[in-house]
């Protein structure tokens, strides 16, 4: 399809406004899919890293208690 100029191109024959918003509201699910995968990822990390640490601090506790009941 040719178009005469950047107007009859923005309308699209009549359909302009169904065209422009369907590609606005694809284009703005893409995004939030994006940003949410993102932002779940984020969130994820940063329970793994409380995790770990949560087990590293029980392991450390575990050792620390071992010690004390030997020396009694």
């Amino acid at each position: 399809m040719q178009f005469d100029s950047f107007q009859s191109f923005l309308a699209m024959g009549g359909y302009g406004l169904y065209v422009w918003l369907s590609f606005g509201v694809g284009l703005l699910s893409l995004l939030l899919l994006w940003w949410h995968g993102l932002h779940s990822r984020r969130c994820l990390i940063e329970a793994l890293r409380k995790e770990q640490a949560r087990q590293t601090r029980i392991r450390a506790s575990q050792q620390n208690g071992e010690k004390h009941e030997s020396k009694a």
